[in-house]
């Protein structure tokens, strides 16, 4: 099934934003350490005295203090301590010079994960390869309550279990096979899909990729895998990403949105 042109401009459109996103500051291809936080004040830079010696940065950028009940505070160097608002939903960002610092937190754990905003390696990236755009691959899926939502111990790509809860699947046929997907992350109005299926095995990321919902109503739910991303772990070893349920590993392929990707990142 050939796809219309104005939906292959507004694709090509959307690739160009993804990549955009990529390469920002704030993207997934700058980043040059990530750390556990415990109990007790670490100092970075890229001075052989800190704790965390980074390979970019001003030679001393401060200090981090994670307390006993797992508060943190950041203190730059000759400045005054400041707090840091943990959220793992959006982690708390503050900035070092060229240096852009998060706090995320996962499962209860906080790590300092650091971006080099003067990096060169998204200028390295310059494409993403893609199957070609196919209408066959937007699919519009009913958008199922369930019962009473699901609770799922999902891996990750670091080995990290971690427990999410689902409260709807997408119930969709292709090439007149119903499938189910369930949605492990994500917001109501833009649900993450965490899968994998059998082109893992040649040509896409072999742990997983990610689809986001769109136009979400009460009763339906569009699947677009033209859009199917590689997870942050395909760019970076400094993230933690999720692996998809047993429920979302698809015995058919899916030749649709991202390729594996051939670069160095």
């Amino acid at each position: 099934m050939s796809a219309p042109t104005d939906y292959l401009a507004e694709l090509e459109a959307w690739k160009m934003k993804r990549l955009a996103g990529l390469k920002a500051p704030g993207g997934w291809l700058n980043i040059i350490g990530r750390f556990w936080l415990e109990a007790g004040t670490v100092t970075f830079g890229t001075a052989a005295d800190n704790d965390l010696v980074l390979s970019a940065g001003p030679a001393h950028a401060g200090s981090i203090t994670q307390d006993e009940a797992g508060s943190v505070t950041f203190t730059p160097v000759n400045g005054a301590p400041q707090p840091i608002k943990l959220d793992k939903h959006h982690p708390p960002r503050f900035t070092v010079e060229n240096l852009l610092c998060e706090v995320t937190t996962l499962n209860g754990q906080n790590a300092l994960r650091i971006r080099d905003t003067a990096s060169t390696a998204p200028a390295e990236l310059t494409a993403i390869d893609y199957f070609p755009g196919d209408a066959k691959w937007r699919v519009e899926a009913e958008w199922v309550p369930l019962e009473t939502p699901k609770g799922m111990t999902v891996d990750t790509s670091k080995s990290i279990p971690t427990d999410v809860e689902a409260t709807h699947k997408a119930v969709f046929t292709i090439d007149g096979q119903q499938f189910e997907l369930f949605a492990t992350h994500g917001s109501a109005t833009s649900p993450q899909f965490v899968i994998r299926d059998l082109t893992s095995r040649d040509s896409t990321y072999p742990a997983s990729r990610f689809v986001f919902g769109e136009n979400v109503t009460e009763t339906s739910i569009m699947l677009d895998f033209n859009k199917a991303i590689n997870p942050p772990c395909a760019f970076t070893e400094h993230a933690v990403c999720p692996l998809p349920p047993a429920e979302n590993v698809l015995p058919i392929r899916i030749e649709a949105g991202e390729k594996r990707l051939f670069s160095a990142h």
